[in-house]
């Protein structure tokens, strides 16, 4: 067995897509989509793409670079995804060595990463010097069979319009997007403050439906918003799901969010899938009212790089 660890190339899109929906069946994604994540990273993320090659396969991809959204210097990613057929012989462990050199060498002096909560997962982790931290669930609705809750009441002062109606000027929706994302729960803080990388990473996603991403607005006033990101085929992600603080305990995020997902059935989406931080009562409580069912959960663990 000969396994080879690279930088991934934008012939291995196909290939590394494959191997992340084999090893995270809950993620929303596309070639397409890798393609332009790899190279639409902001620069000062150093964000690489690795895969591991088993005897000229391709059986795993890891994702390394720099938190450099927060505020905290130092700051790095490194995830790795094997195919599980592959499992148990090594490659694992060469990817994320490869990885944790790399933003060793861009600096970085805290790694963190996602880990399946199941025991070989763990473990793997731990015996490379990781400590747990803290936890969040992956959440599936059958759009096709589970009978979505009724519409709730739109209120007089409230209006829903799709992210589309800014396709001219969306720097509205970078205002609402970074303050929500600054109240985020997690491990690692993270400012959004430039509009241009902003464009360029997140507006400009392949995977942004910005038909089905909603935006509830209080007297015109963009108040709270869900990001949609589809696959084009059957498959409806939750990203972002938000409400400024000044309106706040209305249920507009809620609102939003009900008007998106039954527009995606009516267009033919079949699965949703979201992700919600445990701690997250909320947000948890509004999927749980949509009948999401956690069906995974990922611990992140952490490392001192010395």
């Amino acid at each position: 067995m000969t396994v080879i660890v690279r930088a991934f190339r934008p012939e291995d899109a196909p290939a590394a897509t494959e191997v992340l929906r084999a090893a995270l069946p809950f993620m929303v994604t596309t070639p397409e989509a890798m393609l332009w994540q790899s190279a639409h990273a902001a620069p000062a993320s150093r964000y690489q793409l690795f895969v591991a090659e088993r005897d000229g396969q391709i059986v795993a991809r890891g994702e390394a670079g720099i938190a450099h959204e927060s505020s905290t210097p130092g700051q790095a990613f490194a995830n790795v995804y094997v195919h599980p057929e592959h499992r148990g012989h090594g490659v694992g462990a060469l990817v994320l060595r490869t990885a944790e050199e790399h933003v060793a060498d861009a600096g970085a002096d805290t790694v963190y990463s996602w880990v399946l909560d199941e025991g070989p997962n763990r473990a793997f982790a731990e015996r490379r010097g990781y400590r747990s931290s803290r936890s969040a669930h992956f959440l599936r609705l059958d759009l096709a069979a589970a009978a979505l809750p009724q519409l709730p009441a739109i209120p007089p002062d409230v209006t829903l319009a799709p992210v589309s109606d800014w396709a001219d000027d969306p720097r509205p929706m970078f205002a609402l997007d970074a303050e929500c994302t600054a109240d985020e729960p997690g491990d690692l803080d993270a400012a959004l403050d430039d509009y241009e990388e902003w464009l360029d990473t997140t507006w400009r996603d392949p995977l942004l439906d910005r038909e089905l991403s909603t935006v509830a607005l209080v007297d015109g006033v963009p108040a709270a918003f869900t990001a949609a990101r589809t696959d084009g085929l059957t498959r409806y992600g939750s990203g972002m799901t938000g409400t400024a603080r000044a309106f706040r305990g209305r249920g507009l995020a809620k609102l939003a969010k009900a008007h998106s997902l039954h527009r995606a059935r009516a267009a033919g989406y079949t699965e949703a899938f979201t992700g919600n931080d445990a701690d997250n009562a909320p947000m948890l409580a509004i999927n749980k009212w949509f009948g999401y069912e956690i069906c995974a959960t990922e611990v992140r663990y952490v490392r001192d790089l010395g």
